[in-house]
């Protein structure tokens, strides 16, 4: 997993005048918290941040007055209608320390031959690892399932140095028969016209 490095610039200004006057220079209102330390208010540049939080559970260097923390976002609100960043709200980890983290469970290979449909019961799967090594996410191979077999979260495999936090017994995947639609019964009506 790469770093990416941000600026921040602490904020002394708060409330929604304060955050929208923010978001109007382009940048994102935010708050770095934890190990027992005082939140901090910052703002971070939107373009960049919104890069890099397409990638799941991403590190986060942040320049902090000439500080430099390590952080992965806990929370992130969007506006609803147009998606940009609201807000951003920053947990502060440290290089060997485990978190707990949920990751995106993805599938490949092909199903056996026949009308079966996969069924994601869960899309993420909760684990826990070092902070500066969190996966983006799991593959699970569905090769050659049929309908009735199922993967639990005890079956996925998961890389050197992470450990399963979800329930070991909980379905992940499930092969699924595709159901045909009967056809409709004729009518009398019908069936005179014929």
């Amino acid at each position: 997993m790469a770093e990416i490095k941000l600026a921040a610039d602490i904020r002394t200004e708060f409330g929604k005048g304060a955050a929208r006057t923010v978001r109007r220079e382009n940048k994102v209102p935010g708050v770095i918290y934890g190990h027992g330390t005082e939140p901090v208010h910052v703002t971070l540049p939107g373009h960049e941040l919104l890069l890099a939080l397409r990638t799941p559970n991403v590190l986060l260097s942040l320049d902090i007055d000439g500080k430099n923390e390590l952080a992965i976002p806990k929370a992130v609100q969007r506006d609803a209608i147009k998606g940009y960043l609201v807000h951003v709200d920053l947990l502060l980890v440290k290089r060997g320390e485990k978190v707990t983290v949920e990751v995106a469970v993805e599938t490949e290979g092909d199903l056996a031959p026949g009308s079966f449909l996969v069924e994601n019961v869960l899309n993420t799967l909760s684990v826990e690892a070092e902070a500066t090594h969190i996966p983006t996410s799991v593959t699970v191979s569905i090769a050659g399932l049929e309908a009735g077999d199922a993967i639990h979260a005890k079956d996925v495999t998961l890389p050197s140095g992470t450990t399963l936090v979800t329930d070991p017994d909980a379905a992940v995947i499930q092969i699924l028969a595709a159901q045909a639609e009967e056809p409709a019964a004729e009518t009398e009506d019908e069936a005179a016209e014929a």
